[in-house]
């Protein structure tokens, strides 16, 4: 049963630059890439739709809502990582104004954090916590998700198994759509599935599960 459907929005005029809490809105591409979609998504009978509350996640999210004639719940816990003070920069602008930490960044990643950013321990917690509650909604009803590339890919590699240069692959694209399958996460409730994968050992968070692209 593919009851949850990750979306990442459409593109941003910050494509290409450090995009986590900062707002654009999509771009003259990012609004052309909409119809495909929700051409992606027809096939699934959507009765409930959550987004990021940054406007790149919600435009895309209106788009989808529009099409099955249905609201949407912003949730900010759906938002990207936080960047800090690298947001709107390019890496080379990076390494040019923040040489050293940069490259910490490099050779220790991911324990190195962005002046004024989120850690990656801070945005994982994040993603547990909004999970549990998506794992619930998904067992009521079909629910599609608008997100972004750093939320999902801790959502994939983290509940459902998948190698973390899978799931770059998986969200790279603007507009991409993951279909899952919340029953395959474990045998036990999901809020059990999300504290138990997020607070257990390390070997806990390799779990079966099913991911496919369209």
């Amino acid at each position: 049963m593919n009851n949850l459907l990750l979306v990442r929005h459409t593109e941003t005029d910050m494509a290409g630059l450090f995009c986590g809490h900062s707002d654009p809105e999509l771009n003259d591409r990012g609004r052309r890439q909409l119809a495909g979609v929700v051409d992606r998504l027809a096939e699934y009978a959507i009765q409930r739709i959550y987004t990021s509350d940054l406007r790149r996640a919600r435009q895309t999210a209106e788009v989808i809502a529009s099409r099955y004639g249905i609201g949407f719940e912003v949730r900010p816990g759906l938002r990207e990582i936080h960047f800090g003070d690298w947001e709107g920069l390019s890496w080379s602008e990076v390494e040019v104004r923040d040489a050293t930490l940069a490259q910490r960044w490099v050779e220790r990643h991911p324990d190195v954090t962005p002046t004024g950013g989120e850690s990656l321990q801070q945005f994982e917690r994040r993603v547990c916590t909004e999970c549990a509650f998506l794992f619930v909604a998904a067992t009521e009803r079909p629910i599609a998700v608008v997100a972004h590339a750093g939320f999902m890919r801790v959502l994939l590699t983290t509940f459902y198994g998948v190698l973390e240069e899978e799931a770059w692959k998986l969200t790279r694209e603007y507009g991409s759509v993951v279909v899952l399958d919340t029953e395959l996460i474990r045998k036990s409730t999901p809020e059990e599935s999300a504290s138990q994968v997020c607070e257990g050992p390390g070997e806990e968070r390799s779990i079966i599960g099913q991911a496919t692209l369209l």
